[in-house]
């Protein structure tokens, strides 16, 4: 924030130098350079003499630029619903096989984590015997073998690729499929492999670990994520979950993971699919996985996902590089959300904040902005009833949805300006909040947020 600071300081100060030199005479622009600057000077005094009209465009444009994801959201929603109910009726395919779990290796990813990664390994079937634990140091774990990749081992692919192409190629497996856990997954609902595809993707269910807002904002976030479903019957899915994810070993020995990115799951699932013509799908088994603790941490999670898969955006196809790029838009600008519904709900109840009179159609807008801001309590809702959480935590969500939205969103308006450059390791707890804990503790920091409600 001090270097954000600092070059915005530097910029102001440059401008006002540069200005100055040009009054004065001291420089001299070309007569290309002369006409944009005075372009420039035109906008910044129409910004001053109508600041009402400046403000209207920019919350259409807001709008409008919301509206493209959001509705290609519902699109995929469609499609699936529609591909379910031409799947009731078909006779199962050898799509459908379960491959047991005797030809599956499991792989734990982790950096030192000892004691949360031994809560990973007790937490799988014992039907599951080959369990690899890989790591940047040596750590003992109980019902598994370490593999620990040493400071020398050098390649393309840095971080977990890193290290998931270290235990590729120096810790083979005859096995069928490689299941990838995160550190913190609990994989307690695995039974097999419930697909034939080459990547199968398992969902995830963030459980709380630290603050309120980051585990409220995971639950808006699954909500969302139903999207999930839609993209087996797509192109190439938008995105992958690699805390948990099994890859045909024939495939992964294909693809490889030597490939310099800080999102290795989305990049490979993307040259897999493109590259190699591999089948994905999505199938309906929930691991647990821990939520940020706070709101710093999440804020770093959501700007490292939009920066690392923006950085390797070019391995799509021209079509989805678009909307991908409008995606990364709708969510970096739904930080301005709260106040672009706030500025709509009063000027509909009689106290405007400017005047929308002046844009076109206001009453479409209005009815635009309200549709999108219900899609967006959507989103909350089908993440509450996915949890099935307390009434409490409905009534704390439904309540703190705007502001949820604006936190989760922030690091994604970081990484559109400010991309990352270095993987950043979410901290993991091995003990965390569950559902079942004292809901006392949720009342107590809604009573401190809220303190005069």
């Amino acid at each position: 924030m001090k270097r954000i600071t600092q070059v915005g300081i530097s910029g102001v100060l440059l401008a006002a130098g540069f200005t100055l030199a040009v009054e004065l005479g001291v420089l001299t622009l070309p007569p290309e350079a002369t006409r944009t600057f005075e372009l420039v000077a035109q906008a910044w005094a129409f910004v001053r003499e109508s600041p009402e009209m400046v403000m209207t465009l920019v919350l259409w444009q807001l709008v409008l630029l919301y509206t493209l994801p959001v509705s290609f959201w519902l699109y995929e929603v469609a499609l699936y619903c529609w591909h379910r109910s031409r799947q009731r009726s078909r006779p199962r395919t050898e799509d459908e096989v379960i491959w047991p779990l005797d030809h599956v290796q499991a792989r734990i990813l982790t950096i030192d984590n000892q004691a949360v990664v031994q809560e990973t390994v007790d937490a799988l079937p014992p039907e599951l015997t080959d369990v690899l634990v890989v790591a940047e140091v040596p750590i003992e774990i109980d019902g598994a073998e370490v593999l620990v990749v040493p400071e020398s081992f050098t390649c393309h692919a840095r971080h977990k690729g890193r290290a998931v192409e270290y235990a590729r190629l120096h810790h083979p497996t005859t096995k069928e499929y490689v299941l990838y856990l995160d550190e913190d997954t609990q994989a307690t609902t695995l039974d097999g492999i419930p697909s034939n595809a080459d990547i199968v993707q398992f969902r995830e269910r963030p459980v709380r670990t630290g603050g309120l807002l980051p585990y409220l904002a995971e639950i808006h976030r699954i909500g969302f994520n139903i999207e999930q479903k839609a993209f087996q019957f797509q192109k190439v899915p938008f995105y992958a979950w690699g805390g948990g994810i099994a890859i045909r070993r024939t495939l992964e020995d294909r693809v490889t993971w030597d490939e310099a990115t800080i999102v290795e799951d989305s990049v490979f699932t993307w040259r897999a699919v493109l590259v190699e013509g591999a089948t994905f799908e999505v199938v309906d088994v929930f691991f647990e996985n821990q939520a940020p603790p706070s709101i710093e941490a999440m804020v770093t999670q959501r700007r490292r996902w939009l920066t690392g898969t923006r950085s390797k955006s070019s391995l799509l196809p021209l079509d989805y590089r678009v909307l991908y790029h409008f995606r990364d838009i709708g969510w970096a600008i739904s930080v301005f959300g709260p106040t672009l519904w706030a500025i709509s709900l009063l000027t509909y109840l009689g106290i405007p904040l400017l005047s929308l009179q002046i844009v076109f159609y206001p009453k479409i807008y209005f009815a635009l902005s309200s549709l999108l801001l219900g899609l967006v309590y959507l989103w909350s809702i089908l993440g509450l009833a996915f949890y099935r959480e307390q009434p409490v935590i409905w009534l704390v969500l439904l309540v703190l949805t705007p502001i949820v939205v604006l936190v989760h969103s922030l690091g994604a308006l970081f990484g559109l300006f400010v991309p990352a450059e270095e993987f950043a390791v979410t901290t993991k707890v091995a003990d965390f909040v569950t559902p079942d804990d004292d809901l006392e503790v949720v009342i107590e920091e809604v009573t401190e947020t809220h303190p005069n409600d």
